[in-house]
């Protein structure tokens, strides 16, 4: 148990937010630059299963990546110069979002991923994939450009319970995730976990649990989404037949400041909370008020007195 908030965070947060960390490397704004790949999902194309995991959208769940009907150069300044409305200044990481950004043969993923880096002012990659995605060819690869770039590679976890992979159709349980971690740390290549609350049938409790046992691996980073319902996907059918209800306001706050609490202090925040564009979110519609939900997170911890791993366990870590 941590008795003081750590100093590397800054004055107005009680977490290691994902700004903060790339601010203190680079010196300066670096902001991700979300691209299309034109990658599949074995998830989907029937190599471990079809129609993919419940909650995924029809871009892959990639809803604010480039156009894949364009090439990766003109998603990359179209994004860019989109991004710079908000920021005037600053660099980039190229994140490979849409879809398994692994699955395919390392030459083409060399030809995708070179082609971003050969951009003026990125600095990095970051890449989301399934750990049932990273052949030892390809991890080699990953190793390689490791020490060319700054590179994260992002793993879905989504929950930690077996049962509930199986009704959103995730197609690899929780052992396959960790034999993914361990094939990407044995090169020192950083991870982030993605994680989601409000899976259908899980408990406030069951959502610790999986932080919980994430603050446990050799992990990096963390990305906790809220789940939100999509137009157009399985998890509409589920939402129909009462499997799940969404989380609110209120309990969603709760839930991640439970969750920080228990996690790494040095682990950096990518993400606390998860939204989908307006025309095909369903719910919950509070989602979209992005802002809100982190300003109460901030509040919360701040009325608890509390801080991202002030009841973190390092007897329990593995690192």
């Amino acid at each position: 148990m941590s008795s003081t908030i750590p100093h590397f965070y800054p004055e107005n947060k009680r977490y290691y937010s994902w700004n903060t960390f790339l601010k203190t490397r680079f010196g300066e704004k670096v902001f991700k630059i979300p691209l299309d790949g034109g990658f599949d999902c074995p998830n989907r194309d029937g190599k471990v299963a079809y129609g993919g995991c419940t909650f995924c959208s029809q871009s892959g769940s990639g809803d604010f990546a480039g156009d894949r009907r364009d090439d990766l150069v003109q998603q990359f300044q179209t994004i860019k110069e989109r991004m710079h409305q908000k920021w005037k200044k600053g660099k980039y990481i190229g994140y490979f979002q849409a879809f398994s950004n692994t699955y395919a043969p390392v030459d083409i993923l060399k030809q995708r991923y070179e082609v971003i880096l050969e951009q003026d002012g990125v600095v990095g990659l970051s890449i989301a994939t399934r750990p049932d995605c990273l052949p030892d060819d390809v991890v080699e690869y990953l190793s390689e450009l490791s020490q060319k770039t700054y590179l994260w590679v992002e793993l879905g976890l989504q929950t930690v319970h077996d049962k509930t992979g199986e009704l959103i159709n995730r197609a690899h349980d929780f052992d396959c995730y960790k034999e993914g971690v361990a094939k990407l740390r044995q090169h020192n290549i950083p991870i982030c976990t993605h994680i989601i609350d409000g899976l259908p049938g899980e408990t406030p409790e069951m959502m610790l649990e999986t932080a919980k046992e994430v603050a446990k691996l050799d992990i990096q980073g963390i990305k906790i989404h809220l789940l939100h319902l999509l137009k157009k996907t399985a998890l509409v059918k589920q939402y129909e037949k009462g499997l799940f209800d969404f989380l609110d306001f209120n309990t969603y706050i709760q839930i991640v400041c439970d969750q920080l609490e228990v996690l790494p202090p040095e682990m950096t925040i990518h993400r606390l909370t998860g939204d989908g564009p307006a025309d095909l979110l369903i719910g919950p519609m509070w989602s979209l008020n992005k802002w809100e939900v982190l300003n109460a997170i901030d509040h919360e911890l701040e009325k608890r007195s509390s801080w991202q791993g002030k009841y973190y366990e390092m007897k329990a870590a593995s690192r």
